[in-house]
């Protein structure tokens, strides 16, 4: 778990501010759930043979003995509370969160053990659109952050659960004949979720997957004519995907759509959002048979492509527009109204007072670290003639004496 520092703040404000204004574009509204949950939420939800339940859930008993654990993902926490406050009931609904999620897994790169995630949950819409809205939303904000091309789609349809459990039995005989070769987590997952074999990055394993049964020749004909639908808006819409028949979720309340948005940035975690239709899980968690549609996104993992492809603005990380300086125990208290009324004036500008005394050179110094365009310079003789020097800390301009008066006028026109 790591510390988020003064210095990397701006850029997690700046991706969740952008995020925050694509999602209200669409309408969606946000929905703040609890941190810890009741352990048998996620059992449900995800699957007590799953290795987030069995390896990677931070999970303890409470004083009255109950059993909590810290959410590893925010979809099951997210139904939970949305069934529990009647916001399900005849229905459609457009919710996101985001916040910490919590995993015991091997700290890499873009992922560690606290991790945030921006979640997004539709629910109550049966129809490919809303699948086609999610990934046209994705689109949209991968333009607002600059990454337009440097992010691809892929789709592909997992169908029903019954035509899944056909092709699971077909899946399981051919890798059986194979099983010697699988490596050992394919092996483990034969015998409990054989379709994540499918998502091994093991050579020998790829190999033995070459002829296997394919998904595709096993769906149910209301998941084609879904996904050609999609497929179809998708094409209207402008949005370039591929499809990969390997795409699967290993959770039986997944169905039909199923898609990732992947970089080729960041070597092999590529994959920054993630995201399919579950519409068996509101019922599978004590709700009435509710459709369901959303995805995820890692924020760690979307500000280092951001950072490595040099696509975070300049003026994110600018920590203050006007520094106000104070020459003298003389000028404290008239530096501190001086700064107040350019904060008044001008609301949108970052303004820094300087505390804590020191020389001119120490205090131009810190100006400078601080960031800011302008030094505002107030000593006894500026405060003698109602004047404050104004000194541009970015190029080479002289620095000159400004009415009191006008100051926040000629501010105005230069920050």
């Amino acid at each position: 778990m790591n510390d988020i520092l003064p210095d990397q703040t701006p850029v997690w404000q700046y991706v969740e501010s952008t995020v925050r204004k694509v999602l209200g574009q669409y309408g969606y509204q946000e929905i703040r759930m609890p941190i810890v949950e009741q352990t048998e939420l996620f059992k449900r939800s995800i699957g007590e043979v799953t290795d987030i339940v069995e390896k990677e859930m931070y999970t303890f008993e409470d004083r009255n003995g109950d059993s909590l654990t810290l959410r590893p993902e925010g979809t099951a926490g997210c139904v939970r509370a949305a069934e529990e406050h009647g916001l399900l009931f005849n229905q459609t609904r457009r919710l996101w969160y985001t916040g910490p999620m919590f995993r015991h897994e091997r700290p890499q790169k873009g992922r560690y053990r606290q991790f945030h995630q921006i979640g997004v949950e539709c629910f109550g819409m049966a129809g490919p659109d809303i699948d086609a809205e999610l990934l046209i939303l994705t689109a949209r904000l991968w333009s607002a952050l600059g990454l337009t091309g440097h992010a691809r789609l892929e789709i592909n349809s997992i169908g029903t659960s019954e035509s899944r459990k056909v092709y699971r039995e077909a899946l399981v005989a051919y890798l059986q004949q194979y099983k010697d070769r699988l490596d050992e987590d394919s092996q483990r997952r034969l015998e409990t979720n054989p379709l994540r074999i499918l998502d091994s990055k093991d050579p020998a394993t790829r190999e033995v997957l070459v002829n296997a049964p394919v998904l595709d020749d096993y769906l149910d004909e209301e998941s084609r004519n879904h996904f050609s639908q999609l497929k179809a808006l998708l094409d209207a819409a402008g949005v370039a995907y591929t499809v990969n028949p390997a795409l699967v979720r290993g959770l039986d309340y997944y169905g039909k759509t199923v898609f990732e948005w992947i970089t080729d940035s960041l070597g092999a975690q590529g994959t920054i959002c993630a995201g399919g239709r579950y519409d068996g899980l509101v019922q599978q968690l004590g709700g009435k048979p509710t459709d369901a549609v959303g995805f995820a996104m890692g924020i760690e993992r979307l500000i280092l492509l951001l950072e490595t492809l040099e696509l975070v603005p300049d003026y994110v990380n600018n920590q203050a527009d006007i520094y106000v300086t104070a020459m003298g125990d003389i000028a404290t208290a008239p530096a501190l109204a001086l700064a107040e009324d350019l904060r008044t004036a001008m609301p949108s500008a970052v303004v820094v007072g300087h505390c804590g005394g020191g020389s001119f050179k120490s205090q131009m110094k810190k100006a400078d670290r601080s960031g800011a365009r302008y030094a505002v310079i107030l000593g006894e003789n500026e405060i003698r003639n109602q004047t404050a020097g104004l000194k541009p800390l970015r190029d080479d301009q002289p620095q000159r004496e400004v009415p009191q008066a006008e100051l926040a006028a000629e501010l105005a026109k230069l920050v």
